[in-house]
């Protein structure tokens, strides 16, 4: 399982960068984990947008879907052009009726619902849910191919329920908004120090720090971090590889 860091930024994109959206491949198949704003743009560095095999988002924050429209507007373009591919799988939660409307487009998307007891399989990957601690509805993921497994946190304050969800996962791919020193939980977010301690007590194989705070300096989250969590600890990057 190959995952592709394309956009890591909270709340809004730094300048050229991307806010949240993670490409998951596996045999050929090509899954993208949220659409946020550039995520289009930094996302055909990699792939042509209709090579897609399925989209999942975790929630409706702007910083999560802005691109889903212009995504939208891709697929119809490269059908008059003649590269389109089928309806494209859009898998999201319900609980914002509007939002999940908005995911289907004419014959080139189909929204199609997940809730915290589904267990999706999307081409080779299987995928299970948990709801999050966040001002909207917001599920976090546990996605697993061929054994390898990635918690992909989402966005979210700590929540213990997160402890065994997440067990033994290979990559911990985990938010961290704010600092050590910064009440993160009334914002719906995580510390440097949160996910150091999600790390610890998933036993996580790694931990990858990512929807990342625009302020402060960076390497900060992961020394942090790392006064819980001894093991492996990277701040995500843009157009970053990791082989899981």
């Amino acid at each position: 399982m190959k995952l592709t860091i394309i956009g890591h930024w909270g709340g809004y994109p730094k300048a050229g960068e991307a806010s949240t959206g993670y490409l998951f491949e596996h045999n050929g198949f090509r899954l993208l984990v949220d659409c946020g704003s550039g995520v289009l743009s930094h996302l055909q560095k990699h792939i042509d947008p209709t090579e897609l095999n399925a989209l999942l988002i975790s929630h409706y924050h702007p910083d999560h879907i802005a691109d889903i429209g212009v995504l939208q507007h891709a697929l119809l373009i490269q059908y008059y052009m003649g590269k389109s591919k089928g309806t494209l799988p859009v898998y999201a939660h319900e609980e914002d009726a509007h939002g999940f409307r908005s995911l289907t487009y004419r014959n080139f998307m189909k929204a199609q619902a997940y809730n915290e007891q589904s267990k999706l399989t999307i081409g080779p990957f299987s995928v299970s849910f948990v709801k999050t601690k966040h001002p909207v509805t917001c599920y976090g993921m546990r996605i697993e191919a061929d054994g390898r497994s990635v918690f992909y946190t989402a966005d979210s304050a700590f929540k213990k329920s997160f402890v065994q969800f997440g067990k033994d996962a290979d990559l911990l791919l985990c938010e961290c908004n704010f600092y050590g020193d910064m009440d993160a939980s009334g914002a719906g977010h995580m510390t440097s120090l949160d996910a150091g301690k999600l790390a610890y007590e998933t036993e996580a194989k790694k931990l990858i720090l990512t929807h990342l705070p625009h302020f402060g300096d960076l390497e900060q989250l992961v020394s942090e971090a790392k006064t819980i969590y001894k093991g492996d600890i990277e701040l995500a990057k843009q157009d970053m590889e990791i082989i899981i």
